[in-house]
């Protein structure tokens, strides 16, 4: 039950599903918040599954091949993270005939679906605590989860204190994952989706199901179900526990993401990025280095573009070492566009598809960048190695699969460089001269080494005539 091999070749796109695109206005809820207004934690702006749908042509466009939807179950919040029924579809996303289109036009097209899958906890409406806060200690669902002592009480404001809430939130119920029965539920709702044709799962907060035995059992549940599918689990810190055979393929890459964010605000320097983000690709085995999730954002995090002052140049370098570095490279919506915001729930607003609003030289940039990955095996498979700098705040490396290598150099300054770069080991070294990929200019080799100069904020990958 190994990693899937399309991850390597993969290419995510982020949708938080109520603020995409509207494709189905029947299906809007009567008090909808105008799609250009500032997101709230309340409001539903009317996005939808036909909406996704109808821009599958923009989305093929940039590049893609894979999506992964934040929660689209029934729910009553915006963000459905707090689900009431996992096996049904929320009605303000569209119905389940809408998602079996959406399956079946992204499969045509050769794009892979990932689903959240929120197993930590659901909402005060999920039938078994909805069953309990009716029954009170006679519910036969008393034991699904941690109740402390009756009467429950779910509404009244404050934390949560006679049963365990997610972060004490009372619209967080806490499931008891050790009762068989809860085991069995999760399970039959991984089962069910998996045999609807999605091609995996990212999992929310697996960390606080803090139990080795239950994500084996899920695990093996997937894979038996699908060997192919794709299992992502959503930890911050990078703990290597949760990688490997009994938990999860790939993790959300947040550490190299701040890495990077410290890298373009000038916290640390080029060499000391280069270094930490060959322990990063190190501190895990190398299947699984290769199938981190890494991206720029998240629906929980400061949008991109505003995280780097509103800076077309240092978003376009963010772009260049997110899609030149091992693993799946993942775009959060509208970050290729240049969506500003704050955390959460700034970071949820709707996409502007008017286009005049977009950072266009941004999202061809994504695109470039993407066409050059998929071009290259070396940029998707290849291994990672540091290469020496003379003179620059610039990151430089090559990465080498079989007969294919490029050179990776950025230049992670506001000033124009000139440095050398030795090649080293890189296969490329005996050549006369490289060519640019995202350009057209050459750079001659002499004694193994190259001398670039480097616009502010710049990036080159080189490779073979």
């Amino acid at each position: 039950m190994s990693v899937p091999a399309w991850i390597k070749d993969s290419i995510f796109y982020q949708i938080f599903p109520d603020r995409f695109c509207n494709g189905d206005r029947s299906n809007d809820p009567a008090n909808v918040v105008a799609w250009e207004a500032k997101p709230t934690i309340l409001g539903f702006q009317g996005g939808d599954l036909r909406g996704v749908i109808e821009r599958m042509y923009y989305l093929l466009d940039l590049g893609i091949n894979a999506i992964y939807f934040n929660p689209i179950f029934l729910s009553s919040s915006t963000h459905r993270y707090n689900a009431v029924d996992y096996f049904q579809i929320d009605p303000k996303l569209g119905t389940k005939n809408d998602f079996d289109t959406l399956l079946d036009v992204a499969h045509r097209n050769q794009v892979r679906i990932v689903l959240d899958g929120v197993f930590n906890h659901c909402g005060r409406g999920f039938f078994a605590f909805s069953d309990i806060l009716e029954n009170q200690s006679h519910s036969p669902y008393v034991d699904w989860f941690h109740v402390r002592q009756f009467p429950l009480d779910a509404y009244s404001s404050g934390d949560a204190s006679n049963y365990i809430g997610w972060w004490k939130y009372k619209s967080l119920p806490k499931f008891n994952t050790g009762n068989p029965d809860v085991r069995n539920y999760i399970f039959n709702v991984a089962r069910y989706w998996l045999e609807q044709g999605i091609d995996g799962w990212r999992l929310d907060v697996p960390n606080e199901i803090d139990d080795d035995g239950f994500w084996d059992e899920f695990r093996s549940v997937v894979k038996t179900t699908n060997p192919d599918a794709y299992l992502l689990g959503e930890i911050w810190d990078g703990d290597r526990r949760w990688v490997g055979e009994h938990h999860f393929d790939g993790l959300m890459h947040y550490p190299v993401r701040t890495l990077l964010m410290d890298l373009l605000n000038d916290e640390i320097k080029a060499a000391d990025f280069m270094r930490v983000s060959l322990d990063w690709l190190n501190h895990y085995p190398l299947e699984n280095s290769y199938a981190m999730y890494t991206t720029l954002g998240s629906h929980d995090t400061e949008r991109v573009f505003s995280l780097l002052e509103k800076s077309i140049e240092k978003t376009r370098l963010a772009f260049f070492f997110l899609f030149t570095y091992p693993g799946a490279p993942a775009v959060y919506y509208g970050d290729e566009v240049g969506i500003e915001g704050g955390k959460d729930p700034e970071c949820r607003h709707t996409f502007n598809w008017d286009e005049s609003t977009w950072k266009i030289e941004l999202r061809q940039w994504v695109k470039t960048l993407i066409r050059v990955r998929k071009d290259r095996n070396s940029l998707r498979r290849g291994d990672y190695h540091p290469l020496p700098v003379s003179g620059g705040n610039v990151l430089a490396f090559s990465r080498t699969d079989g007969k294919d290598s490029v050179v990776v150099a950025g230049n992670a300054s506001d000033q124009r460089v000139k440095v050398t770069i030795d090649l080293g080991e890189c296969p490329l070294k005996d050549l006369q001269s490289l060519r640019n990929h995202l350009g057209t200019e050459r750079v001659t080799i002499e004694s193994e080494k190259i001398t670039l100069e480097l616009n502010s904020w710049c990036g080159v990958i080189l490779g073979r005539e």
